[in-house]
């Protein structure tokens, strides 16, 4: 909220230069950052008086994209990549897979790893476990299993996250 849209009866100022003015009522606030020929901006609405800061508004608004743009630049989004496998897989298809799911792991993604199980194929899922034991020990050298191979319908499916150093 900016100047007129201020509703309080008292709030703390701090003034252009960052230094305390003190609590003060709307009025007086306003009247200051009129003479000034700036803005009297809230940037605390819920502290005990509210703080007001007086400032050019335009360049405070800009300040606070450009904080947030570099803080979004500095963040990385960990996806969940999902690798679908067949109880009936050949050991090269199976290393072309664990290669997927390493190249995945080492740019901080975590990876699902879904054996998809489909007619004749059901009556064997026990059967089928190990290979993603297989593929959780092949990589456990940059990995660590999250969530433990689990049967849900017609599918299994493991977590894999990358090793905290």
């Amino acid at each position: 909220m900016i100047n007129g849209q201020i509703r309080e009866r008292e709030v703390r100022v701090i003034g252009p230069d960052g230094e305390q003015l003190g609590v003060k009522s709307i009025q007086d606030a306003q009247r200051i950052a009129d003479d000034a020929e700036l803005d009297l901006v809230m940037i605390a609405p819920t502290a005990k008086p509210p703080v007001c800061r007086i400032v050019d508004y335009g360049k405070f608004c800009y300040e606070q994209k450009r904080k947030e743009k570099e803080a979004k630049k500095k963040q990385h989004v960990v996806e969940i990549k999902e690798i679908r496998l067949s109880p009936n897989i050949d050991t090269n298809d199976l290393n072309t897979k664990i290669n997927a799911a390493r190249k995945f792991l080492s740019k901080g993604d975590r990876v699902k790893m879904t054996l998809r199980f489909r007619g004749r194929e059901m009556a064997h899922m026990a059967n089928s476990k190990h290979i993603l034991d297989d593929i959780a020990t092949e990589l456990s050298d940059i990995s660590t299993v999250e969530k433990a191979p689990k049967v849900e319908g017609r599918t299994m499916t493991m977590f894999l996250a990358v090793k905290k150093q």
